[in-house]
C-alpha cells in the first residue's frame, strides 16, 4: 500500500462528515474503480483524433481557439485536484491537458488558423 493510500485513509477517517474510503457500500466502492477507468479512457478516446492529425499534417476544420481553451481550462482543474489530493481529478485532467495540448498544437501547425 502506498504512502498516498495511506494518507488518504486517514484523511477520510478522521474529518467529520465524510464517507469512509473505501466506502461501505459495494456499489460505490465499484464506482470508485470505474472513474479511474473513465479518467483514463477518455483522454485515450483522442489519441486517433492525434494521430490523424500529425500523420496527415492537416487540421482544417479544428479550431486552435477551442482547443487552447480547453487546454487551459485543464489547468485549474489540475490545481484543484492537487489542493484537494484528489488523484482521479490529477490523472484525467493531467491525461487531458496533454491530449489537449497535442490537438491544440497541431490545429496550430496544421490548420487553417483562427
Amino acid at each position: 500500500m502506498s504512502v498516498l493510500h495511506h494518507v488518504h485513509l486517514r484523511k477520510r477517517r478522521t474529518r467529520p462528515g465524510l464517507e469512509p474510503f473505501p466506502a461501505r457500500s459495494a456499489w460505490k466502492r465499484l464506482l470508485d474503480r470505474v472513474i479511474y477507468a473513465a479518467g483514463i479512457i477518455g483522454p485515450i478516446m483522442t489519441i486517433p483524433q492525434i494521430l490523424k492529425i500529425y500523420g496527415e499534417q492537416n487540421a482544417s476544420g479544428l479550431s486552435p481557439i477551442s482547443w487552447g481553451a480547453w487546454t487551459l481550462l485543464n489547468i485549474p482543474w489540475i490545481l484543484y485536484g492537487l489542493a484537494h489530493r484528489e488523484r482521479p481529478i490529477i490523472i484525467t485532467y493531467t491525461l487531458w491537458f496533454f491530449c489537449n495540448s497535442a490537438v491544440f498544437i497541431g490545429a496550430m501547425l496544421y490548420g487553417s488558423g483562427f
